[in-house]
């Protein structure tokens, strides 16, 4: 299970964009995060750029696995949801229940969902 923004377990460090503008303000060959945008979705692909996305739709979903995310980040009862597609399409992707505290990681861990990201950083 991967946990991400925990005290205890280190994390790859990422960067929050919102546009293409932005890429080019971070290191090369960072990891990139961003609200679904098929314009960033597109161009990240296209740049085969190391990124992930949070989605509120099983669309999204399909879309962000589609073309390359490593994390699908959703809300917890999505999360669910995305696991099981997930796992009967074989996802490269890795689907990310977002989570408040550490109280959650059980039963996300219960609920067979990849991991966890923690709201604060998103």
């Amino acid at each position: 299970m991967k946990i991400i923004g925990d005290k205890i377990v280190p994390f790859e460090e990422f960067f929050k964009i919102s546009n293409i503008f932005e890429i080019k303000n971070t290191k090369p060959n960072s990891l990139l995060f961003f609200e679904y945008d098929e314009e960033l979705l597109k161009y990240c692909y296209s740049q085969n750029l190391n990124f992930f996305v949070k989605i509120n739709s099983i669309k999204e979903g399909l879309y962000a696995n589609s073309l390359n995310s490593k994390y699908i980040v959703c809300k917890k009862d999505l999360a669910k949801k995305m696991q099981k597609i997930a796992e009967n399409y074989m996802f490269d992707s890795k689907i990310l229940a977002v989570i408040k505290s550490s109280d959650e990681l059980e039963k996300i861990a219960l609920d067979e969902i990849d991991g966890a990201i923690y709201k604060e950083l998103i």
